[in-house]
């Protein structure tokens, strides 16, 4: 497993866990997170990132995301996921990240799937 794939898992298996600050360690304080196609900026660093998921995902009981792909090149993770909301919502996620050299994700790209 490369550094790259480690700490994608690392903050993959921390959202299953519920575990803001072990999450949050994963980023770069000056993370930004990307809405793919359009490229719309909707996080700008580590505290708006822990501050969406404390309030949007990890208030949620069944959250769960189960890897279903990844793809590793070089410092770049591509995940496809089946996340679980709660009883009534799942999704399917891809999501693009980007490890900096100090090794922490500094970027990612959300694709929207419509």
């Amino acid at each position: 497993m490369t550094a790259a794939e480690r700490i994608v898992q690392a903050q993959l298996d921390a959202y299953n866990a519920h575990d803001l600050a072990a999450f949050t360690a994963c980023y770069a304080d000056d993370v930004k997170v990307y809405r793919l196609p359009s490229m719309a900026l909707s996080l700008d660093g580590k505290a708006a990132l822990a501050e969406h998921y404390a309030r949007h995902r990890f208030t949620l009981p069944l959250l769960h995301a189960a890897l279903l792909a990844r793809i590793v090149h070089g410092n770049r993770v591509i995940d496809h996921e089946d996340v679980t909301l709660d009883e009534a919502r799942r999704m399917r996620a891809v999501a693009i990240y980007d490890v900096n050299a100090d090794g922490l994700i500094g970027a990612v790209w959300f694709v929207d799937s419509e």
